[in-house]
């Protein structure tokens, strides 16, 4: 494989944080003008990866004598849904017992694509289990697309049919690096620092548990489209090391640019490993409960046909039972499973 240093995914996937406040709310503008001007945001996709959109309905001051007209999301709206279905991306992986590579893959293939897209314009549950599935071809773990649709009890077609968008808005740049590589080396790298002995080999096992769990948070924040995989790693570790301390943390810092010429400073690298910290922080990971508002919003402007028929079933199920459905909470159907 080649270094990252050199690769693709330096040269034109990482970025700032104004650059993707941009790209999100140019995604968010381009779906809302759709809605406007289609009545829907829902693109068709062929195999080959060529879009058409809605046909043109009823302009919108007459759409609004009739009906209501849908709602579109709003850049929070976007960011709180995506992150449930990278979290959702975890989940089916870890089922299908799929190594931490292919995960961490599979979220960077759905980052990208939706710096690309509105989730207005492409459902994040058809793109979440495509990107699996491309993550599976690229990482050489194959998983036929029916064999993953059956596991999650999907259709494989619409996987399929997903993949060629998916390759075009990544550009076709299918290698990642991903922090769990750049973990496991830091790690054998402390204990050569730390001249570990045997007896003290079940510290950095434990070191290195917890900060595969780190990681697994940072990998749903915007922090793997910000900073480098090693930065990832090394604040995943600095923020285990303080559960089971170790090692001297700062030491070993300074030990790492003893032994290399970086053009950055021992500053500059703690400057983004807090920088790290804070998007882990202020992580906020919706439930199924906290999607229900933003899925009725998303299924009526892909489909706002269906907002009708939902108020129809809510309108029988209250009529029905008013106790039941004040004790009742049912899921909505934005899962996976």
């Amino acid at each position: 494989m080649a270094d990252f240093q050199t690769s693709t995914h330096r040269a034109k996937w990482i970025f700032t944080p104004q650059d993707l406040i941009e790209k999100s709310k140019a995604a968010n503008q381009r779906a809302i003008k759709t809605l406007e001007q289609y009545g829907a945001t829902r693109m068709e996709i062929d195999v080959d990866g060529s879009l058409s959109y809605p046909e043109p309905q009823m302009n919108a001051k007459d759409n609004a004598d009739k009906h209501s007209h849908p709602k579109p999301l709003n850049i929070g709206e976007e960011q709180f849904m995506r992150v449930f279905y990278e979290q959702k991306i975890q989940e089916v992986c870890g089922a299908f017992q799929f190594p931490h590579k292919i995960q961490a893959t599979a979220i960077i293939y759905f980052k990208r694509f939706y710096l690309q897209w509105s989730v207005m314009e492409h459902h994040p549950k058809h793109i979440m289990l495509t990107c699996i599935y491309a993550a599976c071809k690229i990482e050489e773990n194959h998983v036929s697309a029916e064999e993953l649709g059956k596991g999650i009890h999907q259709d494989h077609q619409m996987i399929l049919n997903n993949e060629m968008i998916v390759f075009q808005s990544l550009g076709f740049d299918l290698i990642v690096y991903a922090p769990y590589r750049s973990l496991e080396g830091f790690v054998d790298d402390m204990e050569d620092f730390c001249q570990t002995k045997s007896e003290q080999l079940q510290m950095f096992k434990d070191l290195h548990e917890t900060a595969k769990v780190e990681v697994d948070k940072t990998m749903l924040t915007d922090a793997p489209l910000l900073f480098p995989p090693g930065q990832l790693a090394l604040a995943a570790l600095r923020r285990a090391n303080e559960v089971h301390k170790v090692l001297d943390f700062d030491r070993y810092l300074r030990s790492i640019f003893s032994r290399q010429h970086s053009s950055h400073s021992i500053s500059e690298l703690t400057e983004s490993l807090n920088a790290i910290d804070f998007w882990v922080q202020k992580l906020n990971i919706p439930t199924a409960k906290d999607m229900r508002h933003v899925d009725r919003k998303l299924k009526s402007c892909l489909d706002p046909g269906s907002q009708d028929d939902t108020k129809k079933r809510e309108k029988r199920s209250k009529h029905k039972s008013k106790k039941s459905s004040n004790e009742t909470q049912n899921a909505p159907s934005v899962s996976a499973e």
